[in-house]
């Protein structure tokens, strides 16, 4: 029988508005606590919601909110030196939803605070007490808040984190820095297409939304890290003569490329994965979304994998006492979110392919094609759906 009655959230993303209003379904007062002076809605660029992370937001009802916003893309391609091939896609599926990150943050924002939940900012947590009958955050603006328990949704450099393991490891650095922007091109690619190109010097992948915009995004090799307030730190112009020499030479990624403005370049700085967490949780703190589990941007997940995860949190808590909630919910989530950064981590491995790489995969991706399965390679996670009245067993708990 759980014994929380209220939680701090800390962090405003993704993971957090969603976690927020899963707690409040589940009858857990949550609060949301952002370090941000306001709702981050110009933080990142495109991203991509999967068949399973639209079917988590149905569960809170935020479905049909963030559908209107997106683009649906049924077909998706591969391109290896401008060469295209269909990519076969996974049956009876809805289609990926590609949205602005901005607007997501937006959508999942309003819809917390429809359901309830209120928003704090300039809130950046410093430290936080623990005590046997609840949790304090302390934030370095002197204020205090106290609740039952403390969930961590603060991201891939998540402060919480290191306060539940000191020793706890950082994300690791992809060796490739993140751009993107929205377009008016003339690519000859059908509306609800997503194209990944492996071009003649690094990949980036593109989208027609219709009405000849194009939604395109890039991952550029880079030796030096640089983070999101350092990459920005740099002038747009800086960027795009980059960008210009990287993807110039690609029919459509020099297309793309030419049509991006210093106005509409979107930096999003170092591209990170991170490896294994050891501690999910300590005393009455736990983690969840990107602060634990942050496949690269190769797996197509990473946000629908932080929505799924925010919710099997609230449904563990709805049903155990904390400390076997927090077990139970670590032991649905591991093996799943590990499993999709194995997948997104070979990706990776092949996003630089040279020039007789390129004709090699040319050569055999029609045929792997046909023999690859698709269901056997991504049934299980397009089609993953959460049962939020199945109450958690606390087999899940180990003795």
């Amino acid at each position: 029988m759980s014994t929380t009655r209220t939680a701090l959230v800390i962090g405003g993303g993704i993971a957090g508005p969603v976690a927020a209003t899963a707690l409040r379904k589940a009858g857990i007062e949550a609060r949301v606590f952002e370090a941000y002076p306001g709702p981050a809605f110009t933080i990142g660029s495109g991203l991509a919601l999967a068949p399973n992370g639209m079917a988590a937001l149905d569960v809170l009802g935020a479905g049909d909110r963030v559908r209107d916003i997106a683009f649906p893309i049924p077909d998706m391609s591969l391109s290896v030196g401008g060469k295209i091939h269909q990519v076969p896609g996974l049956p009876g599926v809805e289609p990926l939803q590609m949205v602005d990150r901005s607007e997501l943050h937006r959508a999942l924002h309003d819809h917390a605070t429809a359901a309830g939940v209120p928003f704090e900012y300039d809130k950046r947590l410093v430290r936080v007490e623990e005590a046997a009958d609840g949790v304090t955050a302390h934030f370095a603006d002197g204020s205090t808040a106290t609740a039952d328990v403390l969930v961590g949704a603060d991201g891939i450099r998540s402060t919480v984190r290191g306060l539940i393991d000191p020793k706890a490891p950082g994300p690791d650095y992809t060796g490739m820095l993140g751009f993107g922007a929205m377009v008016d091109c003339d690519l000859d690619t059908p509306a609800g297409t997503m194209v990944f190109a492996f071009g003649k010097r690094a990949y980036y992948l593109y989208a027609a939304v219709g009405d000849g915009r194009f939604m395109w995004g890039v991952n550029l090799p880079h030796k030096q890290y640089l983070s999101l307030t350092e990459a920005r730190a740099l002038p747009a112009e800086h960027w795009l003569r980059i960008l210009r020499e990287t993807y110039g030479a690609d029919a459509a990624g020099g297309r793309l490329v030419r049509a991006t403005t210093a106005e509409n370049l979107e930096v999003t700085g170092a591209l990170h994965i991170m490896p294994p967490v050891p501690h999910w949780y300590r005393g009455r703190m736990v983690l969840v979304g990107d602060s634990v589990h942050a496949p690269s941007n190769s797996s197509g997940q990473g946000a629908s994998l932080g929505i799924e995860s925010a919710i099997h949190l609230a449904r563990c808590l709805r049903d155990l006492p904390h400390e076997q909630a927090f077990r139970a919910y670590e032991r649905l989530r591991r093996a799943r979110v590990e499993g999709v950064a194995k997948r997104a981590a070979r990706i990776n491995h092949s996003k630089t392919p040279g020039p007789v790489a390129r004709k090699m995969m040319n050569l055999v991706m029609p045929v792997m094609f046909r023999m690859t399965d698709q269901e056997k390679q991504l049934g299980a996670e397009q089609r993953y759906r959460i049962d939020w009245d199945a109450t958690v067993s606390t087999e899940l708990v180990p003795a």
